[in-house]
């Protein structure tokens, strides 16, 4: 596995990463997340059962309704303060959806330009202090692709791996995750919104980051 023993992963985004988290983002009794549903809280899990000798220290750092503007206004606090020696982040979900659902509030759009720019400027600015990255794209529950939002959020998964690209950083592909499972079942058994999972979309989302990671799923021993 890529991540190192006693390492601190940072883990970064909106609603999807909050998931009920406590201001401190981690611990026990839920600090990490509610209820334990959360891919953060599954990560933080699947670490400690399979590689416990490791002793990652994870932190969720995930805000309700967070666009990558808020991200920028918080990195100081949320990311640079935390010294992490691996962070992940997604974003971009709130910035798409805000287009449709608050399509008359144009102020509240980030749109692509600015979306970019502003993910690459935080990558660019940190990538040098840390020790690996992973840039999750952001997704839609949807499986037609000509479907608005699908489209528009598609778009927005392709900056992301162009700036991880360019800035040697894992790109996670969470919509291409998805669609493997919604190629077997309506995306209303996993998100009543097709944005917010419930525990199975939290799996899909988990599975994607540890496997990006290097993770062994057939017992590491703590190795």
């Amino acid at each position: 596995m890529l991540i190192k023993p006693h390492s601190r992963l940072v883990m970064i985004g909106d609603s999807v990463t909050d998931h009920g988290r406590t201001p401190a983002g981690e611990g026990q009794h839920e600090g990490i997340g509610r209820g334990w549903g959360g891919y953060v809280a599954q990560v933080d899990a699947l670490l400690m059962t399979h590689y416990p000798a490791h002793a990652i220290r994870v932190t969720n750092r995930g805000t309700s309704g967070n666009t990558v503007r808020d991200l920028a206004a918080r990195w100081q606090t949320d990311v640079i303060d935390l010294k992490p020696d691996w962070l992940s982040v997604m974003i971009g979900v709130n910035d798409v959806w805000r287009q449709f659902d608050s399509f008359r509030q144009t102020e509240r759009h980030v749109l692509p330009d600015e979306y970019g720019a502003t993910l690459e400027r935080l990558v660019r600015d940190t990538r040098p202090m840390l020790n690996g990255l992973v840039l999750m794209t952001p997704y839609y529950m949807e499986a037609n692709t000509a479907d608005a939002m699908r489209k528009r959020m598609d778009e927005y998964g392709a900056i992301v791996k162009k700036t991880a690209q360019k800035y040697d950083a894992i790109a996670v592909d969470t919509q291409a995750a998805f669609n493997r499972v919604l190629a077997h079942m309506h995306s209303a058994n996993i998100a009543w919104d097709r944005i917010h999972p419930n525990h199975i979309g939290s799996m899909v989302l988990a599975t994607a980051f540890l496997d990006a990671i290097g993770f062994s799923w057939n017992g590491a021993g703590g190795k």
